[in-house]
This record gives structure tokens, C-alpha cells and sequence, in this order.
């Protein structure tokens, strides 16, 4: 399917990556309009490959493009007329041969720039302390000359991996940059996973960071952490050898044990250790900023802000920060998408896009109603379709445990699905979390799932009210409350939310008001439409998931489409 943008407006601005996490988006006016990774469609998690090219590939009626972005994870950055980082010859031809022709302009934004964008321009904040963690990027600018306040010195060309920033209006302006040699949280994170649990970062994994922080609740932080935290300070960051050494210790130590019983706990104590290392760390070095800048909001992005526990935990830490807003893809696959916002606003000067509420994920392609038919057909003899309307699909969902997956508007832009590639389930059902991580996700059965509740909701649910549209924030139950949905609640009364709102997603806050009418809870269970894969994208790719799973049913919510399998 090739994606036409329709009629050009004032201006568009292509931002893409490329190397790892390959996405590509369109900025229409300064608007995010499209945002796709490529793994979503060669269904390989993390593959490797030109963001670029992924644009032209997709993309109809290109002619008129003349402004591109790079993200650029090196050590290039500014404005120049050809030539880019892991793109293949032709893409960049074809990318130059626009730019000449239009009289456009290629910019590459350098990595931490890119975040750093991404994450106050795609927020509804007109001020707002900056942060970005990461593993590192290279930030050689000279954009502008600063001084470290830390080691006296102003070029940048060694990764960093901290930085604060303050944005305000359309400008964001750099504050201090803290360089990988002295500290960084999100490589031996990376290392801990792979060389300690043998989880990978590739396919058919994944980033299974999630694992880790998932174990850390169930587990005693005080026996390990301070071994680990000594060891990130000692490392200085990345691929260390005490960080790669402690892996390997604590790894023979967890094979050695025969007990399966005392090994499992071993390993959530341990991961308890990592956890509270990294927190402590984070925490040493943003406070003195929240200090110095007593911020009332923060923006925040990189690979770090993922860790949702970190984030629930700042509300803690900061009690007088009013908002903690992480954007949807704060990972770098959404360098493209600050590295356009960036030149739209910091560069070009832009005004600021006032947001209905925040910056939309739904940023994917949609598909008509011909797309799934022929889908169907591939498949109509495992499967029988029925017409329905929400009503009815929230009646099931209320009712005998099933477990239901809805297709239907924008893919989600980010590793949450957020309504629109979900599999939805009765939160109120205490065995809900073991029947999905057994018979549709194939995970551990500690993992746990995110409760999706109406925004409004929030403060007669949680112990603390907070934004948290794209599941990054990490906060605890009212005690009380979680005995009425097990199925979301973690084991140390936490959960990863989704607040709702009939801006965010109109279809999915108007579905759970439905279930609430029936259920009595204004909360679903929400977990991503995938099975150790990436996130559904085509029709296809849904049905596929769905015959392959113990789901009960599949729903084309936009076209009242639900489909049982035959036998």
C-alpha cells in the first residue's frame, strides 16, 4: 500500500532514520502526519536498514518535497547539500536531485538536538526543563558554542548521554551535556539484559528491558544494588569491562544454582539491583537541575525514558513538577520526528502547534475496508465474520474471560499500543494474566498489563494523578482498588497506565465508558496486538496473529467486522 498525502500544503518536512530503529515521518505545517518503523513491515524487530529509502518507497507525490532531516547519530550536524549516513546511493540521489530542484535543503540535526525536540515540541508545554538518556549519541555541534560546567570543556564530539535543556515557545536552548565517559545508564542496561539474562535486542526478542524492570519489583534491591551502581560508576558508561565482568559473575551464579525455585528469586533480586542502581543514578544527576531551574514541567526523551518506572518514580522525587510527558517515540526511531520539529521551529522560527492535547501517536497507516475484506478472503475457510457494533463487543469482553483484539484507525507511532493495534481483556478477572502470557502473548508469567482508564478516572483509581497517555509512567494503585482488577495490577500494586481521553482517541474513550456501563470499571486491559513479534500493522498481519493465538476474537472496529475462528 503506497501512501498519497493529498493536496501539498505551505510546507512539508521529511525527517528519517537510519542504521537502527528505521523509521521515516512527514511533517505537514509542522504537524506530525506520518510516522512508520520499518519493522513493522518486514515484522523483524530492530532490523537494520535506510530510513530514507523507506520514505521513497512509500511515499506518492514526492515531487514537491524540498526540506529533509537527519536525526544523525554521529558526529556530523548543521546543513549540508548531499550526502548522508546509512543511506544507499540511490535514496540519497533521489533525495538531492529534490533538493536541487525545488531549492530545498538537507539538514542533519545531531542526536541529542533530535530528542530533545522531539520531546518539548511534541508536548502541550510552552515551558518545560529538557531532558534526554540515553545509551549515547555523538553531539559535535556548532550550532552553538557552550561550556561543560562539569570538565571546562566545549567540544562535544564524545558521546554524551545526559542532557538538560530548556524549552521555551519555539526555542529550545542547551543547558549542560554529561559525556558517556563519565556516566551512562542505557548500555549497561543493554548488557545486563543480554550478558546476565541471555535476553537479546534483537529479533525475536526484542528491547527486553521491560523483563528486567518487570522482575525488579518481585525482588530485594538492598542484597545487589550497591555492587551494580559501583560498577556504573566505575564503568563511566557503555560497554565497560567491570559492567561486562559483573554480568558474567552474577550470570554463573544464577546457572549455578539447581533449584529452580531459588534461582527464579535470584534472578528478580538481582534485577532488583540493576533497577535501583540506575534509579539512584538518574536521580543523582537530574536533581541538581530540578533544583537549580525548579521546573514545573518536564519533557523528556532517549532510550532511558522508557523506563516508566524511573518516570512514576520522578512524581516522588519532584512532588512540585506538575507533569513528567515522555512523547510517544522517545527511543530513536523518533529521531527523524525531532530532527523535522526542530528545523520547523528552532531553525525556520517557526510559532509553536497548539495540540489538543498532546502530539497524536496514531501517526501510521490506516486501511479501508477493501484491504481487510481481501484479507479475510485469504483465510475464509479458518475463519467466519460477523456485523456488530461496540456495544456488543464490550458485552464480550465483560463476559466469560475472552480475550479480544482490535484493528481499526492509525497505527500506533512507539513501542505502546494505545487502542488502535490492541488486545483488549476484562481487567477484572483474576486469572486474565495468566491465560494471556500462556496462551496469547507466550511470556513470562510475571509480566504484567497495562490497565487503559478514562483520564478523568484517574484520581479515584491511583495513588497519584497524573498524564500519562502513551503508558510511560509507572504508578501505584489505591490500596483499595486493587482488589476490583487484579488482572492489571502488578505485584507490588503498580501498573504501567494508559489515561484516555476523548481527544487522545475517540473511539477508545467512548469503548471503555461502554465496558464501565456493564462492568462497573472505567478501565480495560491493554496490552499490544503481536505475539513476540512487532506490533501488527496490515490486516494481514492481524489475522495471522489471531489464528496463531488462543485470541477469542478479532474486530475491525471501524467496519463492525467480528471474526471467530471456524471449529
Amino acid at each position: 500500500m503506497v501512501r498519497k498525502l493529498g493536496e501539498y500544503k505551505q510546507m512539508k518536512i521529511v525527517g528519517f532514520q537510519s542504521g537502527h530503529d528505521v523509521s521515516y515521518c512527514v511533517l505537514e505545517d509542522g504537524v506530525p502526519i506520518i510516522h512508520e518503523e520499518l519493522e513493522r513491515f518486514t515484522r523483524e524487530k530492530e532490523p537494520y536498514g535506510d530510513g530514507l529509502e523507506m520514505f521513497f518507497n512509500i511515499v506518492e507525490d514526492v515531487d514537491e518535497y524540498k526540506y529533509f532531516c537527519y536525526g544523525n547519530p554521529g558526529n556530523r550536524t548543521g546543513r549540508i547539500q548531499a550526502g548522508s549516513m546509512n543511506t544507499n546511493p540511490e535514496s540519497s540521489k533521489k533525495m538531492n536531485d529534490l533538493i536541487e530542484k525545488n531549492d530545498g535543503q538537507f539538514y542533519i540535526i545531531s542526536h541529542h538536538q533530535s530528542h530533545a525536540a522531539n520531546a518539548f515540541f511534541s508536548s502541550n508545554h510552552d515551558e518545560a526543563l529538557i531532558i534526554t538518556i540515553d545509551g549515547a549519541g555523538v553531539d559535535k555541534t556548532d550550532w552553538e558554542d557552550i561550556t561543560s560546567e562539569r570538565d571546562g570543556t566545549d567540544e562535544f564530539s564524545f558521546p554524551t548521554t545526559f542532557t538538560f535543556w530548556m524549552g521555551k515557545g519555539n526555542k529550545i536552548k542547551p543547558l549542560e551535556r554529561i559525556h558517556m565517559y563519565e556516566i551512562t545508564l542505557g548500555s549497561p542496561y543493554k548488557i545486563f539484559t543480554r550478558d546476565l539474562f541471555g535476553l537479546s535486542g534483537g529479533y525475536p526478542h526484542g528491547n527486553q528491558a521491560g523483563t528486567v524492570m518487570a522482575m525488579a519489583c518481585m525482588g530485594d534491591s538492598d542484597k545487589y544494588w550497591k555492587e551494580f551502581y559501583d560498577s556504573l560508576k566505575l564503568g563511566g558508561g557503555g560497554p565497560s569491562a567491570s559492567n561486562m565482568n559483573l554480568a558474567k559473575k552474577y550470570r554463573e551464579l544464577i546457572e549455578s544454582e539447581v533449584d529452580e525455585k531459588k534461582k527464579e528469586t535470584l534472578k528478580f533480586d538481582v534485577s532488583a539491583g540493576i533497577q535501583r542502581a540506575v534509579e539512584t543514578i538518574a536521580k543523582e544527576y537530574i536533581t541538581p537541575y530540578v533544583d537549580k531551574y525548579n521546573p514545573k514541567n518536564i519533557c523528556m526523551a532517549g532510550g532511558v525514558a522508557l523506563n516508566s518506572v524511573i518516570v512514576g518514580k520522578m512524581y516522588d522525587w519532584y512532588p512540585d513538577v506538575k507533569d513528567i510527558y515522555v512523547c510517544p517515540v522517545p527511543y530513536d526511531a523518533g529521531l527523524g520526528i525531532g530532527s523535522a520539529q526542530y528545523v520547523y521551529h528552532q531553525v525556520m522560527d517557526n510559532p509553536r502547534i497548539t495540540w489538543k492535547d498532546n502530539t497524536s501517536p496514531y501517526l501510521g497507516r490506516t486501511y479501508d475496508l477493501e484491504d481487510i475484506q481481501e484479507s479475510l478472503n485469504e483465510v475464509k475457510d479458518k475463519v467466519s465474520t460477523e456485523e456488530v457494533d461496540d456495544d456488543a463487543v464490550a458485552m464480550l469482553l465483560s463476559v466469560d474471560n475472552n480475550v479480544i483484539s482490535v484493528f481499526g484507525g492509525g497505527s500506533e507511532s512507539g513501542r505502546r499500543a494505545l487502542g488502535n493495534r490492541s488486545i483488549l481483556a476484562d481487567p477484572r478477572s483474576p486469572d486474565m494474566k495468566d491465560i494471556i502470557n500462556e496462551k496469547v502473548k507466550h511470556r513470562q508469567w510475571f509480566r504484567p498489563f497495562a490497565p487503559s482508564i478514562t483520564r478523568e478516572d484517574v484520581k479515584d483509581w491511583f495513588e497519584k494523578d497524573v498524564d500519562s497517555p502513551y503508558m510511560t509512567a509507572v504508578i501505584k494503585f489505591k490500596e483499595e482498588m486493587r482488589d476490583k482488577v487484579p488482572a492489571v495490577v502488578h505485584f507490588d500494586g503498580s501498573a504501567r497506565l494508559q489515561t484516555v481521553t476523548e481527544n487522545d482517541n475517540e473511539w477508545y474513550y467512548n469503548f471503555i465508558k461502554k465496558f464501565e456501563s456493564m462492568s462497573g470499571v472505567p478501565i480495560v486491559l491493554n496490552t499490544s496486538f503481536n505475539d513476540r513479534e512487532p506490533i501488527v500493522e496490515t490486516p494481514e498481519h492481524a489475522i495471522n496473529c489471531f489464528l496463531r493465538t488462543d485470541i477469542d476474537y478479532l474486530y475491525f472496529r471501524e467496519y463492525g467486522i467480528l471474526v471467530r475462528k471456524n471449529g
